[in-house]
């Protein structure tokens, strides 16, 4: 950031008076702007025993398999997000039974949420965001072609579960790189 949004004049990078972060702070009207983790929202949609992937049709990772997800807009619920990305992802209507994985991505500063879904009907197709979208069954998942550690951390999760017929919701972290803890 260079410019302060509210008056336009330079911004510094700097822990303002009372804080512990550095913030960017308006050299002019004294304005800190916060800058927050971003949400990414998705489902692991599933029809019968299988899941429904989708090849990437955009950075990052282009070509390689995700679950349907996406970052969340401002005035919709989580649940929307990820009914919304499903939809723009795979032209799938789908049925959220719950919340199934929070996965904290912290050097990239997102928040990962996965909800377990039904796919209405079955029915699915290839939005402009992906190049296919497939069923998978478990043995067929394409593990080395997966294009995120949240993703692959929960289908595993998914999978594990499924076999017992109970699901949770899991809390977990991706942490690639050494952080300083928090003072």
């Amino acid at each position: 950031m260079k410019f302060c949004s509210h008056c336009g004049s330079e911004v510094e990078h700097k822990i303002p008076e009372d804080d512990n972060r550095p913030r960017y702070v308006c050299v002019s009207c004294e304005t800190i702007h916060y800058q927050n983790p971003n949400i990414v929202a998705g489902t692991v949609p599933v029809v019968g025993d299988k899941i429904l992937l989708c090849k990437r049709a955009i950075e990052p990772r282009y070509g390689y398999w995700t679950l349907p997800a996406g970052f969340m807009e401002n005035q919709e619920t989580t649940t929307e997000a990820a009914m919304r990305e499903t939809w723009e992802e795979a032209e799938a209507k789908v049925d959220i039974k719950g919340l199934f994985t929070v996965i904290n991505v912290p050097q990239i500063d997102q928040v990962h949420l996965y909800f377990r879904a039904d796919v209405l009907d079955g029915k699915f197709g290839i939005g402009p965001e992906s190049l296919e979208t497939q069923l998978f069954s478990e043995q067929e998942i394409p593990w080395d072609e997966l294009a995120f550690p949240t993703v692959k951390r929960t289908l595993k999760l998914y999978l594990e579960e499924r076999k017992h017929g109970t699901f949770g919701v899991h809390v977990s972290d991706i942490i690639r790189e050494p952080r300083a803890p928090f003072s």
